[in-house]
């Protein structure tokens, strides 16, 4: 059938084809399935959505990630993609062979996959999950994905946190502890997704954080390590694409995870990595023993890659740190850096650079790093490199001015802080979009609480957001206050 394009400008993160619900009817094409679209001796495939009135008979909606179509078009019905007879062969808890698992990867990575059927993949492996075999073959054709970077030295540092903890906001710290020992560690990182502050997201207070991959190579040629937004560079591209359809979900399937991780890790050029794995109430992993495992299968996955992968198993229980949200978060690294941060953001930083050290093989000492100030002063040539002011100081960050503080309505002991829900509000209040956004925890785990003493204080740049999250904090319990005699009971 002869159709001709008119161009849409709709917000659809599928290649997508509008058509009239006549012209789909006389094609024998419904909604969902596909079409192939001729022109300029090409061929390219849409995923077809049906109206009445959006566009007229004769004609079909182009949108914009089809690219520049025009004139007149020959449109047939296409044949669908094999890959999504293999997504419901996982559907039905069959194992997936290598060649299936690798056509699923290119077709979500050439958009050949509606949103529906991108779900249903993500859904197959969290509902049956991938076996050792298949996230292998998993995380292998992701990484063949896209671009790749290569330093030509024997050891690129990186690490990795499965995330879920409020405020832990450690890879800023060991970034430069780690350049400053003389290691190549080029960080890639991401933004928000259901957190308060992705790195990227801090990080971009104090600097820009998207860079081209020859423009990363430079930063860290300069300065030995950068800390970028890696969705400015296509290493892994799929891995986004498929986070996308987990998070309205709230899913993350282990062995999907681990592909993400450890994909990205592989393009990126990585050698030797440290993966933080918090466990505890509220956090992605709640058990010890469930920890346990999802490190034994970082590390033969690590392994099978030909990277050396070591895990830290860390309490994950309650936010690391007292600020939550891109300006506290970037205040406490500053200060952290400076000899004056939260012990908590300090001690996890210097373990973890410590753990990389060992794994690499390298005689260094991240304390004798930290507290000499090399780290610090290798954090401001990150900084410099990155377009912002090496000389930014904590005075020079203020966070939201529009504030509330959330007090105790009980005496007691502080048994919990419900990393979630930290989140939430921070998010509520604006983060991560707005900066200066986000919760100032004036308590910690044990501490000793009297009546109407202050638990944490909520800032916003705006005040319908401050509301927002204040209407969020009067019917949630974001910080657990029982009596001594109940705290010893939570903590059994």
């Amino acid at each position: 059938m002869q159709l001709v394009a008119v161009p849409i400008d709709i917000g659809s993160r599928s290649p997508t084809v509008i058509l009239n619900e006549a012209d789909a009817a006389e094609l024998g094409v419904h909604a969902l399935e596909r079409v192939q679209l001729k022109h300029d001796e090409r061929t390219t495939i849409g995923i077809v959505e049906l109206t009445d009135a959006l566009v007229e008979e004769g004609t079909f909606g182009v949108t914009r990630r089809l690219g520049h179509i025009e004139g007149s078009i020959d449109v047939s019905v296409a044949p669908q993609p094999n890959s999504v007879y293999y997504i419901r062969k996982k559907l039905n808890d069959i194992e997936l062979e290598r060649h299936e698992l690798a056509r699923i990867v290119r077709d979500i990575y050439e958009d050949r996959l509606a949103d529906v059927e991108l779900g249903a993949y993500v859904s197959a492996t969290y509902t049956n999950g991938l076996s050792m075999e298949e996230t292998l073959h998993l995380t292998e054709c992701m990484a063949e994905i896209g671009d790749t970077i290569t330093w030509g030295d024997e050891i690129v540092a990186d690490k990795h946190s499965i995330g879920g903890v409020a405020g832990n906001r450690v890879t800023p710290i060991i970034v430069p502890i780690v350049a400053a020992a003389g290691l190549k560690i080029p960080k890639t990182s991401s933004r928000a997704v259901t957190s308060a502050a992705g790195t990227a997201d801090t990080m971009e207070v104090l600097c820009d954080v998207e860079f081209s991959v020859d423009e990363i190579r430079d930063i860290v040629t300069q300065t030995g390590g950068c800390l970028v937004w890696g969705g400015a560079v296509n290493l892994s591209p799929v891995d986004d694409r498929i986070i996308r359809a987990e998070t309205p979900l709230s899913i993350d399937p282990r062995g999907q995870l681990i592909a993400s991780v450890l994909s990205k890790k592989k393009s990126a050029g990585s050698t030797h990595v440290v993966i933080d794995i918090p466990y505890g109430e509220g956090a992605k992993v709640e058990s010890l023993a469930d920890a346990r495992e999802l490190a034994e299968d970082f590390d033969r996955v690590g392994a099978h890659l030909g990277m050396s992968v070591e895990c830290a198993i860390t309490n994950g229980s309650a936010p690391v740190g007292r600020g939550v949200g891109p300006v506290l978060e970037a205040r406490e690294v500053l200060a952290t850096l400076a000899g004056d941060g939260p012990n908590d953001l300090r001690v996890k930083a210097i373990r973890l650079a410590d753990l990389l050290f060992e794994s690499a093989g390298i005689d260094a000492d991240a304390t004798e790093i930290l507290d000499s100030g090399r780290a610090r002063e290798t954090f401001r040539e990150i900084i410099s490199a990155q377009n912002g002011d090496p000389d930014v100081a904590v005075a020079d960050l203020s966070p939201g001015r529009h504030t509330h503080t959330v007090r105790a309505d009980r005496s007691g002991v502080v048994t919990h802080i419900n990393n979630r829900l930290v989140n939430e509000i921070a998010r509520r209040a604006g983060a991560p979009k707005d900066k200066g956004a986000g919760i100032e925890l004036h308590l910690r785990p044990r501490d000793v609480v009297a009546t109407d003493e202050s638990l944490f204080t909520i800032h916003a740049e705006s005040p319908d957001k401050l509301a927002d999250a204040i209407d969020l904090t009067e019917r949630v319990e974001t910080v657990r206050v029982r009596h001594p005699d109940e705290a010893l009971v939570d903590r059994m």
